[in-house]
């Protein structure tokens, strides 16, 4: 199979470094990083099989495993006991996800809630308790004026902050913390109070029974789609939001981990908020992307796929009178992404540092 007609990999100098000297070893990560994004990271399912159903599992170590909005959703898929299974039934019963054609935010965040719970009730001590993955869930709790979630202070409330994220991310802050949600015996330094690295305040809440299919709920609450999510068990008391909001893409200071991280992406950018998709000039960069190596599918890849693109979350309304025919067009893809899957396998066992990008 010839890689690069299926991934683009790329990667920070002191990953790509590593690569040239020893390959790319799953002994080296320490991170994996999942971004927001709705559906589109159904498009690299395949991936997602290969990387934690073969790939570190044949060198068991301590990984933090960090996600936003969907992100987190797979990885907590990741840490049941039998990976590929879980994985493939979070695929499915995302893909069975139907919404009328004008939903209420009710109806989005209780779907949500449902399957959430179909997957993980029951299950969250096989998650927090994996022997070596560590769940990082991030999501974001709102300040003035979003302290509430009538429909009006929520307009209201993110309207002013894009307005003030377009002066600058750090005027984001002024409306929004980060709230980690993380595993309770460990997670990354850079989130640890007094360890900061942006504008953002962080809460740290430790993840336990009564708050991570709560927590997993808050953060993909996309504002005005869902309701926002109160008062989680063990967190500040408030309202909380989509991740993605600040860490779309997990843009975070990696550098300050000694091992590598690996990030299964379904773009080759890295976009810091969701706020920032339409300023090119914010697209990561830098050393903090020193160690990332990150894997995701090549434009040629996506121009074979039905459509020309991965499945979004725009596609509910171009199939608003066809469920069946999303239905159909998502497990199209979710079967061709296997190919990277295999291709990522290949590149494993046979790396050639030619092929990557500097990040």
């Amino acid at each position: 199979m010839e890689v690069e007609s299926v991934l683009t990999i790329r990667a920070g100098k002191r990953a790509l470094e590593r690569i040239r000297a020893e390959g790319l070893n799953p002994s080296d990560i320490e991170i994996v990083p999942g971004a927001a994004g709705g559906p589109k990271a159904l498009g690299i399912a395949g991936l997602d099989r290969a990387v934690f159903g073969e790939w570190l599992p044949s060198a068991p170590g301590v990984r933090h495993l960090i996600g936003s909005s969907i992100g987190a959703w797979r990885f907590a898929a990741a840490c049941r006991p039998d990976a590929v299974s879980a994985l493939d039934d979070f695929a499915r019963a995302y893909t069975a996800l139907s919404y009328p054609r004008r939903p209420t935010r009710r109806f989005v965040s209780d779907s949500a809630r449902t399957m959430l719970a179909e997957l993980f009730s029951g299950h969250e001590d096989e998650v927090l308790s994996h022997p070596h993955y560590r769940l990082h869930i991030l999501t974001v709790r709102g300040r003035w004026p979003l302290t509430g979630d009538s429909a009006f202070k929520t307009s209201l409330g993110f309207g002013m902050a894009a307005m003030a994220n377009a002066l600058g991310r750090r005027h984001l802050a002024r409306f929004i913390d980060r709230t980690i949600f993380h595993d309770a015996r460990a997670h990354p330094e850079f989130f640890r109070t007094g360890s900061l690295f942006d504008a953002f305040h962080t809460h740290e809440v430790a993840l336990g029974r009564g708050n991570l299919v709560e927590a997993l709920l808050a953060s993909a609450s996309i504002p005005l789609v869902f309701e926002g999510v109160p008062d989680i068990p063990s967190a500040p008391a408030g309202i909380y939001w989509d991740g993605g909001i600040i860490d779309y893409h997990l843009h975070l200071p990696y550098h300050r981990s000694k091992g590598l991280v690996l990030y299964p992406h379904f773009t080759d950018r890295i976009v810091p908020g969701w706020l920032d998709k339409g300023m090119p000039w914010r697209h990561a960069r830098g050393e903090w992307l020193d160690n990332v190596v990150l894997v995701a599918p090549s434009r040629d890849y996506l121009a074979s796929l039905p459509h020309g693109k991965l499945p979004d979350r725009r596609d509910f309304a171009r199939f608003i009178a066809d469920d069946a025919g999303r239905v159909k067009y998502w497990r199209a893809a979710i079967a061709e992404s296997a190919r990277l899957g295999d291709a990522f396998l290949e590149f494993a066992r046979r790396p050639d540092a030619s092929r990557v990008v500097p990040l």
